[in-house]
């Protein structure tokens, strides 16, 4: 299998690079039995980074291409003789979205296009498009089903919302083996100081203070992208056309409690808490029923989500020289 990931420097699209790559060619080849390849196309915004890729740059079996997905004839010239595109290239800040939400709708809807019609012109067998929960918008109790009709609340969610939808109709339309995935929130080392865990961690670890929205009430359901990443393989390997597959990663904390956990890790108090207004049309909780993945594909969560904190916090402390230059890449 010859695969095209994009936004292969960004933070899950590295961590799925790096893992597909580590395991092609070791004693584990029977878990990657048919990978060939693997092509990174990545325009390298703010939040796609070469230093994501450093440890398998020189690796046999990895190409990089520095270009956009919404340059159509460079695309149609890539796709061919790619078997598969794992397309994790988006624009996925919400705060960044409320305040100009232009980019979200050209890359994550026209990008998303674009790529579509050259995967059906070119042959290629697998589209598996990564989205996102946020789609749902809110839900109080329970938790959300792949039938669960769209409910966006961000320029961003909405954003993704549309490409999720082309992607279903390019399938309906045109026969192409899309797949679809929407997982919850990621954490995990390489993740931009732009998201919530990393903008905490680095922000106490220079001494700083961290904005809390509102009350903090807001629920959100943390996944490791290591276990995002290996559910991503299992729906490109064993998923159905034209199907939706939640990953979720089984532990639900209001951002209160998730900010107390990182003060602790800091040994810091309250007082390096800065509580602003909340954001626009903050949705209140996200929860997603993720049994069809479970059921379907064998998957479930390898992290425990207080080992995968403590990673984590221990990668940030030991890797300032990767986020610092961005440490003030914020909104």
């Amino acid at each position: 299998m010859k695969l095209l990931v994009t936004g292969g420097a960004g933070f899950i699209g590295s961590h799925f690079v790096r893992s597909v790559l580590s395991l092609a060619m070791s004693s584990q080849l029977s878990e990657y039995p048919r990978v060939s390849s693997v092509t990174v196309l990545d325009t390298l915004t703010y939040a796609g980074n070469l230093a994501n890729l450093r440890t398998v740059e020189d690796h046999p079996l990895l190409r990089f291409v520095h270009g956009d997905i919404r340059d159509v004839q460079l695309v149609e010239a890539l796709l061919p003789g790619h078997d598969a595109v794992v397309h994790c290239a988006a624009e996925s800040h919400v705060d960044r979205s409320i305040a100009a939400g232009g980019d979200f709708v050209s890359t994550n809807v026209l990008g998303t296009q674009t790529l579509l019609e050259a995967a059906v012109r070119t042959g290629i067998t697998t589209f598996l498009h990564v989205s996102t929960d946020e789609v749902y918008g809110s839900i109080v109790t329970g938790s959300w089903s792949e039938e669960q009709p769209l409910a966006p609340s961000s320029p961003y969610s909405a954003s993704k919302a549309a490409s999720d939808m082309l992607a279903l109709a390019y399938h309906r339309t045109h026969g192409l083996d899309v797949r679809i995935t929407r997982c919850s929130n990621n954490y995990g080392p390489h993740q931009h100081p732009e998201k919530l865990i990393p903008r905490f961690l680095t922000s106490l670890l220079l001494g700083g203070t961290v904005p809390l929205y509102g009350d903090g009430h807001q629920v959100r359901d943390w996944l490791h992208v290591e276990d995002h990443c290996r559910a991503l393989w299992l729906v490109l390997q064993g998923g159905r056309p034209g199907e939706i597959y939640h990953i979720g990663g089984g532990t639900e904390l209001t951002n209160r409690q998730l900010t107390q956990r990182l003060l602790d890790a800091c040994g810091v108090d309250w007082d390096r808490v800065e509580h602003v207004p909340d954001r626009k049309g903050h949705d209140v909780r996200y929860s997603l029923d993720w049994s069809k993945l479970r059921r379907e594909l064998g998957f479930r969560p390898l992290y425990l989500f207080k080992e995968g904190l403590n990673e984590t916090i221990a990668w940030y402390r030991d890797n300032p020289a990767w986020w610092e230059p961005f440490a003030g890449v914020r909104t």
